[in-house]
């Protein structure tokens, strides 16, 4: 339970920062708003990404990985879509957002114990 906190917390300072980062993302200034994006993100990660990897898989080994992005991006996209307390502008602003999202929550995810 303690490592779903923990998880939900480190996708919620990722989703702030990159709104405080990339222009064109924007997220409400409610706690309760953004540990509610968060969840919807982390969701979306656990049930909807893993079949857009498996469905993308030769534009992955054809780009050697790097297609990755774009399936974070889309689903940085799906979840602005379902949730109204995030709003993204553009393919790009979801781009960089992903990427900011991917870095800042791959650095938290260090400091927190392995389960």
């Amino acid at each position: 339970m303690l490592n779903l906190i923990l998880r939900v917390a480190v996708n919620s300072v990722a989703l702030w920062v990159a709104a405080q980062l990339v222009t064109g993302i924007s997220l409400s200034d409610s706690v309760p708003a953004v540990l509610l994006v968060a969840v919807i993100f982390g969701l979306v990660n656990a049930f909807i990404r893993p079949i857009a990897l498996l469905l993308s898989l030769p534009f992955l080994i054809l780009t050697l990985g790097l297609f990755t992005l774009v399936v974070n991006t889309a689903m940085l996209g799906l979840t602005a879509w379902l949730t109204d307390s995030l709003r993204i502008d553009g393919f790009w602003s979801a781009f960089l957002g992903a990427l900011v999202i991917s870095i800042v929550s791959w650095v938290l995810s260090l400091f927190l114990p392995d389960d």
